[in-house]
């Protein structure tokens, strides 16, 4: 029997780099600050000026799109835990 090889495709992303998060959630007045907040727990450096918001024709929802700059896979994964365990993000892309 053979042996199988384990796969070892490249990396689709290519770190350090510029990239962007969407989260969404309900419309809150403090939604923006919170999601700033959570991501500056891993990149301390990370401010509003990186972040692009927009709410839905109803005002029901905001949806944030928040341009990261990372430097490994682990760093990326622990930005998308950490926002989405929190209970006002629906979604994170």
């Amino acid at each position: 029997m053979a042996e199988i090889e384990p796969h070892t495709a490249a990396p689709l992303i290519d770190f350090p780099c510029d990239f962007p998060i969407k989260v969404m959630g309900e419309t809150h007045s403090t939604f923006s600050d919170i999601i700033i907040g959570l991501i500056q727990t891993i990149l301390p450096e990370f401010s509003a000026a990186q972040v692009e918001s927009r709410v839905s024709s109803t005002g029901k929802y905001t949806s944030l799109t928040c341009t990261v700059h990372v430097v490994s896979q682990a760093q990326l994964d622990s930005i998308y835990r950490l926002i989405s365990a929190h209970p006002l993000v629906k979604y994170s892309l």
